[in-house]
């Protein structure tokens, strides 16, 4: 490993943040029509589903070894729904044998999960998050844009946990009068599993998924309101620039978090990079545009980490925080194309 790259020498960006998580998407397509990321009247039933335009997993290890040359150590595997992905698997054996790699994460609707999650454990996955807006089986139908049920994804849940995924994280986007009234039925349901609620804002991300401001349930709401139920209090961050506040259930019964990119934006402490399934950079998730990969990867990993410095080193991203300026950016590229 070439010594300027080390971790401990990575780069920073110009606002002097380091690169420690990569959000690796390993395909575009979903099962799902979810209205604020891939709404069915704006994305085709067959959208993402040419296998040609994704980075092959010889590709996906270059690029990852070429991330970790930079101080990147979180790695999540994210879609599209990345369980679409054939030989999802070996990718992770592939990734979880990568010196550097200490976090390495899976983000799923979880309703094919129940059918790959002793697979995934046994290849070294290490933790899981699930998408789940409603228990409502109705309302849940509604949301997943009449493509999903509740009850596969409480058999994903199952298989893994029976799998040895003892800490799932279940990601809720709350939405005013759409599934507010939802936030105590998830919180009631997951106490006391060890399991972790986090309930985040509805963000403007792409351009597809009409955002409106008014549909958006600030967390100090939703926190006053369950503090009223259970009470809370509030812990200290795992680490710098952790994306969810989070507080403890009083009576001890766990954990849940707030992710408030509307309310409270993170940006300053952002050390986050995004790469879509067809190899391009995004390094916000606001971003407009993205870099090209692809191209590089065919020069190694040590020539790949060079150029990515470069990259890393322009890096000027806050949008959260310029959010309603004049100058802040109209265009963002779609949420299924990088996993949110």
């Amino acid at each position: 490993m070439n010594a300027a790259l080390q971790p401990a020498a990575a780069p920073l960006d110009r606002l002097g943040r380091p690169i420690h998580d990569l959000r690796l998407s390993v395909i575009e397509a979903c099962n799902f029509r979810c209205g604020y990321c891939m709404p069915a009247d704006q994305v085709p039933d067959d959208y993402g589903l040419d296998a040609a335009s994704r980075l092959s997993f010889d590709e996906i290890e270059t690029l990852v070894r070429g991330f970790t040359w930079l101080g990147m150590h979180k790695l999540r595997i994210t879609g599209g729904e990345p369980l679409l992905r054939k030989g999802l698997p070996d990718l992770i054996a592939r990734l979880a044998a990568i010196p550097g790699i200490e976090d390495l994460a899976l983000t799923t609707n979880g309703s094919l999960l129940a059918r790959h999650a002793r697979a995934l454990r046994e290849a070294g996955l290490r933790r899981i998050t699930i998408s789940l807006d409603a228990l409502d089986p109705e309302l849940f139908r509604k949301l997943s844009g009449d493509r999903g049920t509740v009850e596969n994804v409480l058999a994903g849940i199952a298989a893994a946990e029976d799998a040895g995924f003892e800490r799932l994280k279940f990601n809720c986007v709350m939405q005013r009068g759409i599934n507010e009234d939802e936030a105590l039925t998830l919180v009631e349901r997951f106490r006391r599993t060890g399991h972790i609620v986090r309930f985040i804002e509805y963000m403007d991300v792409g351009t597809c998924n009409g955002w409106d401001r008014a549909r958006v349930v600030p967390s100090v709401e939703l926190r006053d309101r369950i503090h009223a139920r259970w009470p809370l209090r509030p812990l200290d961050a795992n680490y710098r620039g952790e994306v969810a506040s989070r507080y403890a259930f009083e009576d001890g019964a766990g954990e849940i978090g707030f992710v408030s990119s509307v309310s409270e934006p993170f940006c300053g402490d952002c050390h986050r990079a995004r790469v879509s399934a067809d190899g391009q950079l995004f390094t916000c998730l606001f971003a407009a545009t993205g870099t090209p990969l692809r191209p590089l990867l065919a020069q190694g990993e040590a020539a790949f980490a060079e150029h990515l410095t470069g990259f890393w080193k322009r890096r000027a991203d806050r949008y959260s925080e310029l959010r309603g300026r004049v100058d802040a950016p109209r265009k963002h590229v779609e949420m299924f194309l990088i996993g949110g």
